[in-house]
């Protein structure tokens, strides 16, 4: 093999190595052992220094690569979404749905599309499905705070609950109510005038609205 041969194989073992910078082990006792001989070949064989903060042996549910983690169901390796990434998604869904940035009801809406479509498109092969309802739970609640904020005072809100439920004496309590914005997301009159079909018709998303399309393509 000539020279130039010799460093386009070089090239690409660099290009592997510094992609897959962690490896899998099936038990504890062998992280040791595979360490040894992991950075071994790194050092000698490709010549490359070994980062020790970002490199490492470990139990494959210890990995975290690429936002995902990994595990086996029956028998087989299967990844999915690691904790982390779940608690940024619900951060920045917090951003999207914060009470206090001014946002108006269609704009909010559109990035509330943007964002769960990247999101669901990027993790579609990490087994949501057992997740699905209750984050959309957790958003349409987020929803609900926020449309509940903009009423501000009592009057708008007794009028806008008054159109949406019949019952005038649940309405007069909802809107004399001081409960927190959170409180109000889960009051059954608020949840009874904004309900899972009214928010859907008013074009706010849902997760499960991404998500099982994404399946059947």
């Amino acid at each position: 093999m000539s020279w130039t041969g010799n460093l386009k194989v070089a090239d690409i073992a660099l290009s592997v190595m510094q992609t897959t910078r962690s490896s899998f082990v099936k038990t504890a006792g062998h992280q040791s052992v595979h360490w040894k001989i992991y950075s071994h070949s790194l050092k000698k064989k490709l010549y490359l220094k070994v980062n020790k903060e970002k490199t490492k042996v470990a139990y494959m549910r210890d990995i975290k690569y690429l936002s995902c983690a990994f595990g086996r169901i029956k028998g087989k390796c299967q990844y999915y979404i690691h904790a982390d990434s779940i608690g940024k998604m619900k951060a920045k869904i917090r951003e999207l749905t914060g009470r206090n940035n001014g946002w108006g009801y269609e704009y909010r809406k559109q990035r509330l599309r943007c964002y769960l479509r990247g999101w669901l498109n990027y993790f579609k092969l990490a087994g949501l499905k057992h997740r699905i309802e209750e984050w959309d739970a957790w958003l349409r609640r987020r929803i609900r705070m926020c449309i509940w904020k903009s009423l501000k005072w009592v009057k708008p809100r007794f009028r806008n609950l008054k159109r949406l439920v019949v019952d005038e004496q649940r309405v007069r309590i909802a809107a004399f109510c001081r409960k927190q914005y959170c409180r109000m997301s889960i009051h059954p009159t608020v949840h009874a005038a904004l309900s899972n079909d009214r928010l859907l018709r008013a074009g706010y998303p849902t997760f499960r609205m991404y998500y099982y399309p994404l399946l059947k393509g």
